[in-house]
């Protein structure tokens, strides 16, 4: 019995359990409420059904989140990576745009070529705004999330650039090995990302720099150049979100690519473990994150919630999940529980209460 309650808390206490035990309430639930809603069904080659929808309309959310989850381990943050989104789908739609044939793949990769070198530019300023010039995060990268948000609307002149390009249309829409190919695309940033931080010092050397940049230094890293290449990293990682979510509608609109997609990072960051004041981070969590808000959204949509409710809902799950997998939280709880009294027994009682 005490080996098994031993193994209990154990499984309990990994920084998995609750993200993971969330994700699986959240789709039995829909399960319940939509018998059909795991089925998956084979049409023409292609695998089709609401699972692998969650695990396509994820795939820009965790790519935009594992820039973030680099970000926030440093103790920073980003809040441009939107507005970057906006911006690397609107140059690559208009330079498509005005070419003669679309189809061309030479056309796609030179437009997505340009598209991730601007990113990487403005990845880079404000890894020097942070790093060099030393300015808060949060205001450097505000500047480029209300400026780029501007820059987006100008590369675009205001009006939503539409593209008729199988090419670049299967960025977001395309299917290989009868999955989609956006779920291949961020498995393969998850795994290159992954391969980078865990299997080389850089993930420990991140980890020290957000844990105590000063003792880093000290030590003998170079805390700005660590600083300056997670928000290079977190750049690119939104470009080529933003690449997906234009492609899933073939078009650009350089005010709504990548509204809010920046909280929906933070979010799935936090629900993945990692704190925001830095230090340790989680990769894996993060995914698992991502996946639990585009559940939750699939969810309010299967529901018929309205728009206007909708955020509250999400607001409200997010909340309880955090505040679930929080060590404070449960174990205050669990303390509370310890001291309760324990239920009145009849030999607790007076004598004159116990029948004869």
């Amino acid at each position: 019995m005490n080996d098994t309650m031993s193994r209990y808390r154990t499984m309990m206490g990994h920084r998995l359990f609750w993200p993971a035990a969330v994700l699986f309430v959240m789709l039995a639930a829909n399960t319940i409420y939509r018998p059909g809603f795991l089925s998956i069904e084979l049409k023409d080659g292609h695998l089709y059904g609401t699972p692998i929808d969650i695990l396509r309309l994820s795939a820009p959310l965790i790519l935009v989140a594992l820039g973030m989850t680099l970000v926030i381990s440093t103790g920073g943050i980003d809040l441009s990576v939107g507005s970057l989104c906006a911006i690397s789908g609107a140059i690559a739609c208009m330079y498509i745009s005005k070419q003669p044939d679309q189809n061309s793949l030479g056309v796609v990769v030179t437009a997505l070529a340009m598209a991730l070198g601007v990113s990487l530019v403005l990845g880079a300023w404000n890894g020097v705004l942070v790093a060099v010039i030393g300015i808060q995060p949060i205001i450097a990268t505000l500047i480029l999330m209300v400026a780029g948000r501007g820059l987006a609307q100008l590369i675009t002149e205001g009006q939503i650039i539409t593209i008729n390009s199988e090419p670049y249309r299967a960025i977001g829409l395309g299917h290989a090995l009868t999955l989609p190919l956006a779920i291949f695309i961020a498995l393969a940033a998850a795994l290159l990302v992954a391969a980078f931080t865990r299997r080389t010092a850089l993930g420990m050397i991140i980890e020290s720099v957000g844990g105590n940049a000063m003792a880093s230094r000290l030590a003998g890293i170079r805390s700005g150049r660590v600083i300056f290449l997670v928000y290079v990293i977190s750049a690119a990682c939104a470009a080529v979100a933003g690449f997906m979510m234009t492609a899933n509608v073939s078009s650009a609109d350089g005010n709504a690519a990548g509204l809010w997609v920046e909280l929906d990072a933070i979010l799935a960051v936090v629900i993945g473990g990692t704190s925001l004041a830095g230090g340790r981070f989680f990769l894996s969590g993060t995914i698992i994150g991502a996946l639990i808000i585009q559940t939750l959204t699939t969810t309010v949509y299967a529901m018929d919630i309205s728009p206007q409710t909708s955020l509250l809902f999400k607001a409200v799950v997010v909340i309880a999940v955090c505040l679930i997998q929080a060590p404070a939280f449960r174990a205050r709880f669990s303390r509370r529980r310890r001291n309760a009294p324990p239920p009145a027994t009849i030999a607790d009682k007076p004598k004159e209460q116990v029948p004869a």
